[in-house]
């Protein structure tokens, strides 16, 4: 059976764990040659055991350090075919009142969620426009429609600026052959903070939550890996500029 990404080369962010792990995992079983990348480099031997060709420890947030490694990818591969946003999160953060939130607080959740995409994005581009095609997507999420279940203020604004820059991306970007869409998921059991998110609520409140789900089930890091690659393949390539939210309905 012919494997749909035999031959490309693909970098995913936030490889160590939940939805980064689960697209390393559904790449490298259509063939995909896969880098991960993340913070934590403890969390990235599960990435190689997903199917991880090689990964690498890195702090997003740092252009130059960014630069160099999608140069060295580049150089090594011959090619970046698609770059998948996947870093984010909360940064250990809940949700506080908007008097409480410090600098640091809110400067922290943006430079996980959208400077490091946006450095991604800048680092691939000359790659991609050389070869003429080239496929990012970001993953976003459901706080950058709405509000945030988190209720952190800095999250819900940094999703919705993830949102504008996909938009603005594929603006760019697409008469280059380079598609740019995210996905934006809903409520997903992928990693501690949204297993202690879920605990928050105690039965009554997941149970709110469940019924407002068209589906009656939460979210699957599978679910989001699924709309990834379908942004990914050659069949969505006059497709750009769009937010998909995978949610069970709930949207």
């Amino acid at each position: 059976m012919p494997q749909r990404f035999a031959d490309h080369r693909v970098i995913v962010t936030g490889a160590a764990q939940g939805i980064g792990r689960a697209v390393i995992a559904a790449f490298a079983a259509e063939g995909a040659r896969v880098w991960g990348v993340d913070l934590d480099a403890a969390g990235l031997p599960a990435a190689r055991e997903a199917g991880a060709a090689e990964t690498r420890a890195l702090d997003l947030a740092r252009r130059p350090d960014v630069h160099r490694l999608m140069d060295e990818i580049a150089s090594a591969e011959g090619r970046i075919d698609v770059l998948v946003n996947c870093a984010g999160g909360v940064r250990g953060q809940v949700g506080r009142p908007l008097e409480d939130i410090t600098e640091q607080d809110w400067h922290g959740i943006f430079e996980a969620n959208v400077d490091g995409s946006f450095w991604c994005a800048q680092a691939v581009a000359p790659a991609m426009k050389r070869q003429g095609s080239g496929r990012i997507v970001n993953i976003a999420s459901s706080a950058g429609l709405r509000p945030s279940l988190t209720g952190i203020q800095a999250y819900t604004a940094a999703k919705h600026a993830l949102v504008g820059l996909t938009k603005q991306l594929s603006f760019e970007l697409a008469p280059h052959g380079i598609t740019v869409n995210s996905v934006a998921p809903g409520f997903v059991l992928s990693n501690p903070a949204t297993q202690r998110q879920w605990e928050s609520y105690g039965p009554e409140g997941q149970e709110r939550l469940v019924q407002g789900i068209h589906t009656r089930r939460l979210g699957r890091p599978e679910d989001i890996a699924n709309a990834v690659l379908f942004f990914a393949e050659g069949a969505s390539e006059w497709i750009s500029g769009q937010i998909l939210s995978v949610d069970g309905g709930r949207s």
